[in-house]
């Protein structure tokens, strides 16, 4: 009965950590590498009109900057 649970204890470990590095599109864990740059994101906000262009242009040139 106590080998049961730690083989599930095990596979429960196993899937998270295959959750964690292997999600289909990359990992998890070095999500950083996969992430947009501040202007990108400024970029789309912009583009969907979520700010004006005054706006648009003083964020860009303070990332810029």
């Amino acid at each position: 009965m106590m080998g049961f649970g730690l083989i599930i204890t095990g596979l429960l470990v196993f899937a998270f950590i295959y959750l964690l590095n292997d999600r289909g599109q990359g990992s998890l864990l070095s999500a950083t590498s996969r992430d947009k740059s501040a202007l990108d994101i400024a970029k789309e906000r912009y583009a969907r009109g979520e700010m004006t262009k005054e706006e648009f242009a003083h964020l860009r040139q303070d990332l810029e900057s």
